[in-house]
């Protein structure tokens, strides 16, 4: 049995934080053996898009299943396990939290946690295929090679993910009244999390504001995310540093200061044990991808 629930990025995958992978009448179930992955987390975002078919899986210890025209989503951090695919046909695409825009985030991580797929109608299923069709032949490493070319696929991205923003941001209203209390906290405190990190660095300052205690809080977080409040606050760090590194002309120092650090070395540290390797060496392995 295994000790922790394991976590997978996209960097076994590809090293440029997107996968667009098209499904075409696809049927296998986890008897086939072909949900090798079982039990586990993902370090990025999911989309999965469907234009017919069934597909069952578990969420957060819970089972959901779409069919026909929907879409749904995974958080980074959430416990899932694929269950069955039946004659699905339709989009999977997986990004990073980086290359998403803060606006886009938000509508996802504020509709947490218990999300639901939602049936859509032909007009929304034509937008999101053609938008979809459109990343996947754009989406090349000859593209990915150039920044012209990866403005464009972030632009991509931005599209469909507004999209399903849109969609989702519609059913808000109607989701969050059944939620408990400690889902509820962990919606706040992520919020807050986005919008103060490059202020406030510890969980305690974070307790303080939502007028609870420092154990409660990393109680909550745990128990709700699998994650600790600190990992969360280090991972907006981490985004908007990878943003900064791959997206500006800024020094290091100068991103160190931007993000709140007054110790560059300190963050530097950080950035290292994150990434696994130091933040100008990410940097020039992004400038020379090409």
């Amino acid at each position: 049995m295994k000790q922790t629930i394991p976590t997978y990025d996209l960097s076994g995958i590809t090293r440029h934080g997107i996968l667009v992978e098209r499904i075409e009448k696809r049927t296998i179930s986890t008897e086939d053996n072909l949900f090798d992955k079982g039990i586990h987390r993902d370090s990025h975002y999911i989309f999965t898009f469907l234009e017919s078919g069934r597909a069952k899986m578990m969420v957060d210890f819970k089972m959901i299943e779409a069919h026909d025209k929907a879409v749904f989503f995974l958080l980074p951090g959430q416990v899932h396990e694929g269950i069955l695919m039946d004659n699905v046909t339709g989009w999977f695409i997986a990004v990073k939290a980086e290359l998403l825009p803060d606006s886009v985030r938000s509508v996802f991580e504020e509709t947490l946690v218990d999300i639901q797929p939602i049936s859509i109608d032909k007009n929304w299923t034509e937008k999101l295929s053609a938008c979809a069709g459109m990343l996947q032949t754009t989406c090349t490493e000859e593209m990915l090679g150039t920044k012209e070319g990866f403005l464009v696929i972030r632009s991509l991205i931005n599209a469909f993910t507004g999209m399903y923003a849109m969609i989702f941001s519609a059913e808000k209203n109607s989701g969050i009244s059944g939620e408990s209390r400690t889902v509820q906290l962990a919606r706040k405190f992520r919020v807050l999390v986005r919008k103060d990190f490059k202020t406030m660095k510890s969980p305690s300052s974070y307790a303080a504001a939502l007028n609870i205690s420092r154990g409660y809080l990393t109680d909550v977080i745990r128990e709700v995310t699998g994650r600790s409040a600190q990992y969360w606050i280090h991972q907006e760090v981490l985004i908007e540093a990878k943003r900064l590194l791959s997206f500006t002309q800024l020094s290091v120092k100068e991103i160190s200061y931007n993000l709140g650090y007054s110790d560059y070395a300190y963050f530097s540290r950080l950035f290292s044990k994150a990434e696994g390797c130091p933040p100008s060496e990410f940097r020039d392995k992004k400038r020379n991808k090409g």
